[in-house]
């Protein structure tokens, strides 16, 4: 697969995500956050588990503990970056909500040469803060006061980039991303499950109510989309990854729109053209450096 492929797949998911956004919100209305992604997470285990069984078969070796190591550690970060975003929306504006959980764009680059100690190319940092000022215009152009909420997004914003980070190294280590995406479900689900008994109430009523946005979340934002991440990373880079997977913010908005009847102020079309703008970037400028490298 090439890397323009492979972004195209990020994008995808990207566009299924965008539409988890308006799922996320009709659901909450019935039953907790907690119990969202329990129900979710385990949708999409069940749905994948047939996939990775039989990518097991067909595999040139058994998992080893280190594999395993890798896909909890995966999934444990997808589990506390998702728990904080629903926890955390539930107290602050969308606006903010949608900036702050953007901010993994640049957190990523940053863990890269920082934590892995590996230089991303040039173009993703003015791409990566261009895409974080889209995503700002895309909401209107300003944040409310931040609050107890937004600190909570900001987190969950730090763990989505080590999932995004920590993904392609667990891929490309195991060779198997149907497993990793089995695990990481199951990490999610076991564990949201556990704080949802503990913590919300739950009723068949509520769980009916929500079940078509259930299905959505779990089908297709987990099952689907999570697969095409995971797939997807193992041809680009995590950087360039992070700047296609934000473009969940700019179809976020347009299936708000659609969907829901919002209104995209007029600053926000700037902001998906600046979105747009960093993902051709992001894209053809690594592309052109090699050319010119390789007729030099």
């Amino acid at each position: 697969m090439s890397r323009i492929q492979a972004n195209l797949l990020l994008l995808l998911a990207a566009a299924i995500w965008g539409g988890g956004f308006v799922a996320q919100s009709e659901a909450m209305e019935w039953i907790g956050p907690n119990w969202f992604n329990a129900l979710r997470f385990a949708l999409a285990m069940v749905a994948v588990v047939p996939f990775a069984l039989r990518e097991s078969r067909k595999a040139a070796r058994a998992l080893t503990i280190r594999d395993y190591a890798w896909f909890v550690l995966v999934g444990a970060s997808l589990l506390l970056g998702q728990t904080m975003q629903q926890i955390g929306i539930q107290s602050t504006t969308v606006t903010n909500a949608s900036f702050l959980t953007g901010l993994y764009v640049v957190l990523v680059p940053v863990i890269a040469v920082v934590v892995l100690r590996r230089r991303p190319h040039w173009i993703i940092w003015p791409t990566a803060f261009l895409t974080v000022f889209g995503i700002l215009l895309l909401n209107g152009g300003s944040l409310s006061a931040l609050s107890k909420g937004d600190v909570l997004i900001i987190v969950c914003a730090v763990f989505l980039a080590v999932q995004i980070t920590v993904t392609p190294i667990a891929v490309r280590a195991s060779g198997r991303p149907l497993a990793l995406a089995a695990v990481q479900f199951a990490v999610c689900a076991g564990g949201a499950g556990l704080a949802a008994v503990a913590l919300e109430p739950i009723s068949a009523t509520a769980v009916s109510a929500a079940l078509p946005e259930i299905l959505y979340a779990g089908l297709f934002s987990s099952g689907v989309a999570f697969v095409l991440q995971i797939i997807g990373q193992r041809y680009t880079t995590a950087p360039q990854a992070a700047i296609f997977l934000s473009s969940e913010a700019l179809f976020g908005a347009l299936f708000g729109a659609v969907l829901l009847a919002e209104t995209l102020p007029a600053i926000g079309y700037v902001g998906c053209g600046l979105i747009f703008s960093a993902m051709l970037l992001v894209e053809v400028v690594p592309e052109l450096t090699r050319r010119r490298v390789a007729t030099a």
